[in-house]
């Protein structure tokens, strides 16, 4: 996997991807030999995600503060 291709690739694409990779390696059939390979995608396809979050969450905030008049608010995903 090219690791400059996957930070190219949407948050959507990545987390499918990252989705399916965790539902292989949960069926328990993929053989020790590429398990680490896995895992190291996996990772990968997170780092994707992680960034992604981020990215969109500083340009919210952005907005924001162009917007001045929004208030923020911690968000607590117990919540919902």
């Amino acid at each position: 996997m090219d690791t400059g291709k996957k930070n190219k690739i949407s948050f959507e694409d990545a987390l499918e991807n990252l989705e399916e990779l965790i539902a292989h390696l949960e069926t328990g059939e993929v053989p020790l030999s590429e398990l680490l390979e896995k895992f190291e995608e996996g990772n990968k396809l997170l780092k994707v995600c992680s960034t992604r979050l981020k990215e969109a969450e500083l340009k919210i905030e952005l907005l924001k503060k162009e917007k001045g008049d929004w208030e923020t608010e911690n968000f607590d995903p117990d919540e919902t």
